[in-house]
């Protein structure tokens, strides 16, 4: 971990064509999902960022062999996979570790973890996941552990007993619950997850559970059926474009009138954050590639109006782009409403918004009204999360001045290089120590 800054010079004209990389919430479990077999696995278009590089480490730390075949492709072999050497330290990073335990409960009846860490958006207590774990017959324990003379939380999970059948009900539309109920649900004759979230990580997931062997009911909808309790096979597969980078990027250009090409866009993922977008008078035109992609061609829009936007989950607006939208609520005309029900932490970022001299009323954790336009002045501003962080670059890269954004690692953990990536489309973005 570093404690980088990122300098950016604003008022900068940008253009140019700008590509997506491989999904970050896609790569998780299917990285995971290689610790349920003894073969081989091999894994294309993986993002090269932080979080990708900590699960990897995790995973070598329980003696799983890691090759590198590519820039972006990568072979596992679990075989020799020992849990008990696992460097918890590294799972106190970021919040995807938790999709260990339903992957290694899946394998070997037992997980330990510490309390795993990520962004700063709010309470992301792992209570749904514990639910689906004790509707599976999996006991857990949390207790108080100490390293170094630190004190921390760690869970304790067991499976108790395996029943032919079992109906599992999410207590909330959760993405990482629901993959953690798919990984554990393998190592059971028959599952059925009911409420679970049908975005594109666990799409991706059950697409590698199938090729693994898996049978798998009702993709794509909010209950499935996953016949386990197999042996698993190897696979290979190349991880989809990340839907969230590309958003975030759509909004970049629109904010800062940029004439931006953005390619290997997941079409069906974003579909209905592009009709808001095109609602709101945002211009942009498609161009179809094939297999589910697209390309988009960001126009300067003159006249954009957001009168309320709220974040639900998939098919909803996706909560991973409610913060860049408020960046672009700033430059528009008159009141924008912002509603995230999911976090109470996710609009903290405002307040450096209203730093850099954005017009801001928060109503409550959840809810705020932005006016515009108003002019950004370059300030010195923390960094509150990963995608907090990236609104804060689309922030300084249309205000006057200078913008200094610091504890730049955690927009590492989600965009690969992201500074030197504007910077070829006319960005003036430096990291330094």
């Amino acid at each position: 971990m570093t404690d980088d800054k990122l300098i950016i010079e604003g008022k900068k004209k940008l253009s140019g064509e700008i590509e997506v990389a491989g999904s970050k919430n896609a790569a998780f479990p299917v990285l995971v999902a290689t610790l349920l077999t003894e073969e081989d696995c091999i894994i294309d278009n993986l993002p090269l960022i932080e979080d990708i590089y900590r699960l990897l480490e995790i995973f070598e730390s329980m003696g799983v062999i890691i090759e590198w075949l590519g820039e972006r492709k990568v072979r596992i072999n679990a075989k020799n996979a020992n849990p008990k050497k696992m460097d918890a330290d590294l799972a106190l990073k970021f919040r995807g570790s938790v999709l260990l335990i339903g992957a290694l409960l899946a394998r070997f009846g037992k997980a330990n973890l510490p309390q795993p860490g990520g962004c700063v958006i709010g309470v992301r207590s792992i209570d749904s996941h514990l639910d689906v774990f004790n509707q599976m017959d999996v006991v857990a324990k949390k207790e108080k552990t100490k390293k170094n003379g630190r004190e921390r939380n760690a869970y304790f999970f067991t499976i108790k007993q395996k029943k032919d059948e079992y109906f599992v009900i999410l207590d909330e539309i959760s993405v990482t619950a629901t993959a953690n109920a798919t990984l554990l649900a393998t190592a059971f004759k028959k599952v059925t997850i009911f409420g679970g979230d049908a975005d594109y990580p666990n799409r991706e997931l059950i697409k590698v559970l199938i090729k693994m062997g898996v049978k798998i009911e009702g993709i794509g909808s909010h209950q499935l059926e996953v016949f386990g309790e197999q042996k698993l096979k190897g696979f290979k597969h190349s991880i989809m474009y990340d839907p969230i980078e590309a958003g975030t990027f759509i909004v970049l250009a629109a904010t800062t009138k940029g004439e931006i090409l953005v390619k290997n866009v997941e079409y069906y993922y974003l579909s209905f954050f592009l009709k808001k977008l095109k609602s709101f008078g945002v211009n942009f035109e498609i161009t179809q590639k094939g297999n589910g992609l697209v390309d988009i061609k960001m126009i300067p829009s003159k006249n954009i109006i957001i009168k309320k936007i709220q974040s639900l989950p998939f098919p909803g607006f996706p909560t991973d782009l409610l913060q860049v939208i408020g960046v672009l609520a700033t430059q528009t005309k008159g009141q924008t409403i912002l509603h995230d029900p999911l976090y109470e932490g996710r609009l903290k970022y405002l307040d450096a918004l209203t730093k850099m001299g954005a017009e801001v009323f928060l109503s409550d954790p959840h809810r705020a009204t932005i006016n515009g336009v108003t002019k950004l002045y370059g300030q010195d501003v923390g960094s509150f999360d990963l995608r907090g962080g990236a609104s804060l670059i689309i922030a300084g890269l249309i205000a006057e001045g200078i913008t200094t954004i610091s504890n730049t690692y955690q927009i590492d953990r989600g965009y690969e290089k992201i500074d030197e990536r504007l910077n070829k489309l006319g960005a003036n973005i430096k990291k330094v120590k």
